[in-house]
């Protein structure tokens, strides 16, 4: 069966990759099961992520040197948006952190019109475990992007969300680290487009923290917002 023809192939999945070779494979697998349109993005692996990626059956674009998450966001979504039958757009993130159980009520407010974008937040119920230093640090960012952008949210920077067609139009992500999401949803406000969240499952595994997470995450977006 040819993927635009399958269920759900009218939400394109983009995942920005970088490094990820040992898991990325797997994640492709899990999403593809129920949304076959994936675009991963290699944002300048050197570790074979590309070949894993390729392997997965996810469509890839390939940066040949690391941008940064922003700029393989942006490279995703316009590459999703060359599939005409794409009406949705949902981000995920490519080291096993998002639970796919969590997608449909992403997407459920969108189908319904209810809503243009959906935020994943990971504070609307008790799954995630997250430490105190990290903890500190998204509320200091969350206080920082409520303040300049007029949003009520509980959660500004998770990487899981889903949004229409008509706001990945709008997207022009300038920022290519993690502040991106600030940018989002900077332009949500300036646009008026209707916004929802939803409560997500976030897994810190030990692969995750092997890569310098959470805090270091955390950490960035503070720098971003901050200096630039």
């Amino acid at each position: 069966m040819n993927a635009s023809s399958r269920p759900n192939a009218d939400v394109c999945v983009v995942i920005p990759v970088f490094n990820e070779a040992r898991v990325i494979a797997d994640v492709v697998q899990k999403v593809r099961e129920n949304y076959p349109v994936v675009v991963c993005v290699d944002d300048g692996s050197t570790d074979g992520s590309q070949e894993a990626i390729l392997r997965s059956g996810a469509r890839l674009v390939r940066h040949p040197v690391n941008l940064g998450q922003g700029a393989a966001l942006q490279t995703g979504i316009e590459m999703g948006l060359r599939l005409q039958h794409v009406k949705y757009f949902l981000t995920f993130d490519a080291d096993g952190q998002h639970d796919i159980d969590d997608v449909e009520s992403l997407l459920d407010p969108l189908r319904r019109g209810s809503a243009k974008i959906v935020f994943g937040s990971r504070f609307l119920d008790s799954r995630t475990h997250v430490g105190r230093a990290k903890r500190v640090v998204l509320a200091l960012a969350i206080r920082y992007t409520t303040a300049s952008s007029g949003l009520s949210l509980t959660d500004t920077h998770n990487g899981l969300r889903a949004f229409t067609r008509e706001v990945a139009e709008a997207i022009d992500i300038q920022l290519n680290g993690m502040a991106h999401a600030s940018e989002i949803i900077s332009l949500v406000a300036d646009r008026k487009f209707p916004y929802a969240e939803a409560p997500v499952h976030i897994r810190y595994t030990d692969y995750s923290r092997s890569k310098g997470q959470p805090l270091m995450n955390g950490v960035n977006i503070l720098f971003d917002l901050i200096f630039r």
